[in-house]
């Protein structure tokens, strides 16, 4: 609560406040203030272990952060957080996006291109929240909550596939048929159910 206190007070108009009581925030943060040009939000859940036993679930909002730069930004907040593990880690986050922000802004004059390509206009990122790895001998489970079934909606068939082991990673694909968005919360409320998915380190659908 301190820590939460202390970025709210600090950054003020940039904090945001999601769901005080699920604990949800957001904070914008830039690579200058006076003329900003390179823009990313953070928002975290902060879950009721936090700090002692479990990391902040979070989510990096910026339609330009894709690919290689993604990448390397959320293996840098989750390298603070298992090198500061059970301590308060949002303000070192928020000054490791800085220091990226303002890295990728002294190496490139242009713009942010916010622009969709076709393949991307069907995505939809809204619910992607990465979980940060556990020390050894820890683990966290995150629950979801999701609407009730609408009545006459039922859950499409899901096909698994088989799982592909590269290096210390697992990675295994799920596809299902879905019109709706409701149809995809009872299909990721199924997925969930099973422990192995439901604590994976990043979970990333689209639909």
């Amino acid at each position: 609560i301190d820590e939460v206190e202390a970025l709210s007070s600090i950054y003020e108009d940039e904090w945001c406040v999601i769901d005080e009581a699920s604990r949800i925030f957001c904070i914008r943060i830039v690579d200058e203030l006076d003329h900003p040009k390179w823009t990313i939000c953070l928002q975290v859940i902060l879950p009721p272990e936090y700090p002692a036993a479990a990391p902040p679930v979070y989510q990096l909002n910026a339609p330009w952060l894709r690919g290689q730069e993604r990448l390397s930004l959320s293996n840098g907040l989750e390298e603070i957080y298992l090198e500061n593990s059970g301590d308060c880690i949002l303000f070192l986050w928020v000054g490791k996006i800085r220091d990226f922000l303002q890295l990728k802004s002294q190496s490139t004059d242009k713009a942010p291109e916010v622009q969709q390509t076709t393949e991307e206009a069907g995505i939809n990122y809204q619910d992607d929240y990465l979980i940060a790895p556990q020390p050894p001998g820890q683990q966290v489970t995150v629950n979801v909550a999701f609407p009730e079934s609408s009545e006459g909606e039922q859950l499409p068939p899901i096909t698994h596939g088989q799982p592909i082991t590269d290096r210390r990673s697992t990675f295994q694909a799920h596809l299902a048929p879905v019109v709706t968005p409701h149809q995809v919360k009872l299909l990721l409320q199924d997925l969930y159910q099973n422990k192995k998915i439901a604590n994976a380190t990043h979970n990333i659908y689209a639909y």
